[in-house]
């Protein structure tokens, strides 16, 4: 794991370019110091910017860069070999573009090529809580990158101590550039995982940036998560925890299980512990999954394709537990996560973290992404991304809907029915034990009701659909502050492209109904919406000095 510590000065004038036109950044500048430094008691929004213009994709160009078709003949385990086809004009193997790469019909190339992406940099936005820019840090896109528009990406976590925030992105392996409008990064391999029957040929790490107060940037390499994306990661006793998905190859469910790289797939995903700074970045068999989940646990009697049911995204830490989220993908149980044993943070190791448990909290959905339960019922499926403690018996999911596209509206509206009836943010409450969903705040969120953004075609006007990642806090007078980045659907050709917004809510920690109708109370304002050619993706409270030793 190579570490990268770049100190990051403050730039009073940033500019940025969009497809749209230019803006500028301001950021504020201390009299006694020239760096960057986030005030305490606001907030760091993440977001990205799409760099690219036509020239960033051709008409007709292989998709994914250098995909070759044919077929690939891989080592078993026990001796011999077996292949994989790698197919032709077909949106899982090598296609050709079907739009140059000017925004935001780009974004149609997703069609033709699911790897499709390009890589954009990254910024932090240091806001206050009710929305104004106070400053921005540039992230180096030398030094890392996200993928525009993986909408799963660049979540923020507050480090347990505070002071310092995490979030996870691409450095290029070996012979590989680190920079703006890479294309298909986001399902590369990684150097350390190298599939062969992944289209996509190359080679980034899964890598963790840590900031600290003062803007000082830390990054470590690693090699989980090859051919998809790691989504979030929070430092805890002075580890890293990571939640993610690998596997753009070929292999079929009983090959991955009898090839080597089979196996060190199934061993690279789901819920990982990274240490700082450690170097070379750990390859298999010493990348350390956590736990391991299987449906067969919750009364299913046919097993998934090995690791597809530890496809997380959402993450966070509470009273010294760790949790995650699954709400995507065709395989496993879209709901939420306990990962090892409560008020116990995983260390060990390799194989202790392996044995650790992943168990879905009692009460929430244990029926399949596919929309049947354990009797073969139909049955409704969630799709939960952030999620917040209020405190112990308290906790808040945001659900980003189906992404489902009405069409032609109905009564002026794109969502459907099943989004309706539960994206936003849920409250549950723990009850005994087990967590009862108490009502889902909705009002003011407009979930399906198309808004327009400047230089962006009203043909593609996005909706919200539910919201993704979410933090918040409690007051003394027992109200709740919560802020969230919303989901999208539209008839883009990748919904991640959409603009979307930063909104808020204030909820009463005690209330088990709904409020009543309030200007304030239960209603979500929004603080924030993304211009043309840009998306927000974390949000969090930020970090404080090193040399601030009070209690938040």
């Amino acid at each position: 794991m190579k570490k990268a510590i770049i100190p990051t000065t403050l730039v009073i004038a940033a500019v940025s370019i969009l497809a749209a036109g230019t803006f500028v950044l301001k950021a504020a500048a201390d009299d006694h110091s020239r760096r960057f430094q986030f005030q305490p008691d606001t907030l760091v929004l993440s977001r990205s910017v799409y760099l690219g213009d036509a020239s960033t994709v051709t008409l007709g160009q292989t998709l994914p860069p250098g995909c070759v078709p044919g077929t690939i003949t891989i080592p078993l385990i026990a001796g011999g070999t077996t292949t994989v086809t790698i197919p032709n004009a077909n949106s899982s193997g090598c296609n050709t573009a079907v739009a140059d790469g000017t925004y935001p019909a780009v974004f149609n190339n997703d069609g033709a090529d699911g790897s499709f992406g390009v890589t954009s940099p990254i910024f932090l936005d240091n806001i206050t809580t009710d929305g104004f820019r106070i400053g921005t840090l540039p992230i180096p896109s030398d030094q890392i990158v996200t993928s525009f528009s993986s909408k799963s990406e660049l979540a923020l976590n507050l480090s347990l101590d505070g002071k310092s925030i995490t979030f996870m992105g691409y450095r290029g392996g070996p012979g590989f550039v680190t920079a703006p409008n890479q294309l298909d990064v986001s399902n590369s391999n990684t150097p350390g995982v190298v599939d062969p029957s992944n289209p996509v040929s190359s080679q980034y790490f899964r890598s963790v940036a840590e900031v600290d107060a003062n803007g000082q940037l830390t990054i470590t390499e690693g090699n989980a998560y090859s051919g998809n994306n790691g989504r979030a990661a929070i430092k805890g006793n002075s580890v890293y925890y990571l939640a993610g998905n690998d596997n753009n190859g070929g292999l079929n469910k009983s090959q991955l299980t009898k090839t080597q790289i089979g196996v060190n797939l199934v061993t690279s995903t789901g819920v990982e512990l990274l240490v700082p700074g450690q170097t070379p970045p750990p390859q298999p068999p010493d990348i350390t999954k956590i736990g391991d989940f299987e449906i067969t646990q919750v009364g299913y009697t046919t097993a998934d394709k090995a690791g597809k049911d530890n496809n997380f995204r959402g993450l966070t830490i509470f009273n010294n537990t760790l949790y995650v989220t699954k709400g995507s993908g065709g395989n496993g149980i879209n709901t939420v996560y306990q990962v090892g044993n409560a008020g116990t943070l995983p260390t060990g190791t390799v194989a202790e973290l392996a044995a650790l448990p992943i168990t879905i909290l009692p009460g929430f959905s244990s029926a399949l992404a596919s929309g049947v339960d354990q009797a073969g019922n139909p049955a409704p499926v969630a799709f939960p991304f952030g999620i917040w403690f209020a405190n112990a018996n308290t906790l808040y999911v945001c659900d980003e809907g189906d992404g489902t596209l009405v069409t032609p509206a109905v009564n002026g509206n794109v969502a459907d029915a099943a989004t309706l009836a539960t994206a936003g943010v849920q409250k549950w409450s723990l009850v005994g034990t087990t967590w009862q969903l108490d009502y889902i705040l909705q009002n003011g969120l407009n979930i399906g009701v198309p808004y327009s953004v400047p230089n962006y075609p009203a043909s593609l006007n996005p909706a919200t659909d539910g919201c993704r990642n979410i933090t918040g806090r409690v007051h003394d007078d027992g109200t709740v502050e919560i802020y969230a980045v919303t989901s999208t659907v539209s008839a883009s050709g990748d919904q991640g492209a959409d603009p979307n917004k930063l909104v808020k809510v204030i909820d009463l920690l005690q209330s088990k109904t709904l409020p009543k109708e309030d200007f304030f109370l239960g209603r979500f304002f929004t603080l924030r919406t993304a211009l043309a050619g840009e998306v927000f993706r974390g949000i969090t409270f930020a970090p404080r000095d090193q040399n601030d030793h009070d209690d938040r």
